[in-house]
């Protein structure tokens, strides 16, 4: 892996890398080529400001562009695209290494190197972990998308020279109250893929919109006798939505969904993860749907106990529950099947799906010994 600086005379392969490739998170997803071509006519891609770079592999193939921009304040900052077809085989993160090398090896010292992507943006974020860069920043509603009329979060990631320079990457301590808060959950490393003899259960990906989507019209009339959000059908564009925010609570660790796909076929078969999470205690909530397909093969409760193993090994849980209605039998036919313990029923506690009458709600829980 190596940058290699762009040259004016390569703007018609910079032109052409820019028009076909995709950037679902930048605030053109399809630029074309007059906007390039304004932009390198500015100085948009080179000047005493900005630099810019082709990310090459160890074939010498252009699988990305870097460019580094303000190189004449302390505090630079860069936008880096890994082509389509190259996303996925690790190439984001040994770039930005590349870029890190670069900026603190300038003859003028910088302070530090930042960059900041949309909440939503995995891929980008696990690159930024993976380049030893610290989440600094969170702005809420900060960046907007044209192509959805929405606004995100937008998330700042920071490399200081001190960590560079020491191979560290030092946490955040929010002190602002005058009480040093322990940082816990941004901090948690642990696998977001592990099997069972039948399922890969892992964290969501964008890629899984329209299985999922298909998934949840297939067992609807099942889904929306017990689960609220399933009341009205739901379109592809709100599930992508949905799913969008349930990468970045992963991210966060404000939630874990978790997708289950059959080891054997690839279908997706459900989703279940831990829910309305506590850190401080170490507390979870396992919630489950499944495509009715699937039903009455002991799937769930087989990934009810991998999913609850997981909680108590990787992330040291002291209290795992599991709340449904009480007249929901499968739920908690599961719960009991995968060791849980009933602790009580709260009468009249929540209202039916369709909320129309009062449930009882039954609690069940493990804890760690």
């Amino acid at each position: 892996m190596k940058l290699t600086e762009w040259t004016m005379e390569e703007q018609e392969q910079l032109i052409h890398f820019m028009t076909t490739n995709t950037w679902p998170f930048h605030g053109s997803a399809h630029p074309v080529r007059e906007l390039i071509e304004k932009t390198i006519v500015e100085g948009g891609y080179q000047s005493d400001e900005v630099k810019t770079f082709w990310v090459e592999n160890e074939e010498s193939d252009k699988v990305g562009i870097v460019k580094i921009y303000d190189l004449q304040d302390d505090i630079p900052l860069f936008d880096l695209r890994i082509a389509d077809q190259a996303r996925g085989k690790g190439y984001g993160p040994r770039a930005l290494k590349r870029v890190t090398e670069y900026v603190f090896q300038l003859p003028v010292e910088k302070i530090r190197l930042e960059g900041h992507t949309r909440q939503d943006n995995f891929a980008m974020r696990k690159t930024f972990e993976r380049a030893g860069f610290v989440k600094e920043a969170q702005l809420r509603q900060a960046w907007f998308s044209p192509k959805e009329n929405s606004y995100y979060d937008a998330v700042t990631y920071g490399m200081t020279r001190e960590d560079f320079l020491k191979g560290t990457a030092t946490p955040v301590k929010w002190d602002d109250d005058g009480h040093q808060k322990q940082v816990v959950a941004g901090e948690l490393v642990f696998a977001e893929e592990f099997q069972t003899e039948r399922l890969i259960i892992r964290a969501p990906r964008l890629e899984d919109a329209e299985v999922l989507w298909q998934s949840v019209m297939n067992s609807h009339d099942a889904l929306k006798e017990w689960m609220p959000w399933a009341r009205d059908k739901q379109t592809l564009e709100q599930t992508t939505i949905n799913l969008r925010q349930a990468i970045a609570d992963f991210v966060t660790r404000k939630d874990l969904r978790l997708h289950m796909f059959l080891k054997e076929t690839g279908e997706f078969v459900g989703s279940s993860g831990l829910h309305r999470i506590d850190w401080d205690v170490r507390k979870f909530e396992i919630g489950y749907w499944i495509d009715s397909k699937f039903e009455g093969k002991g799937l769930m409760t087989e990934a009810y106990l991998a999913i609850t193993d997981f909680a108590f090994k990787d992330l040291k849980a002291n209290r795992v529950e599991v709340r449904c209605d009480s007249e929901n039998v499968r739920s908690r036919s599961v719960a009991e099947r995968a060791g849980f313990s009933v602790e009580g029923i709260l009468r009249n506690d929540a209202l039916s799906a369709d909320g129309k009458t009062l449930r009882d709600t039954c609690i069940y829980a493990l804890v760690s010994k």
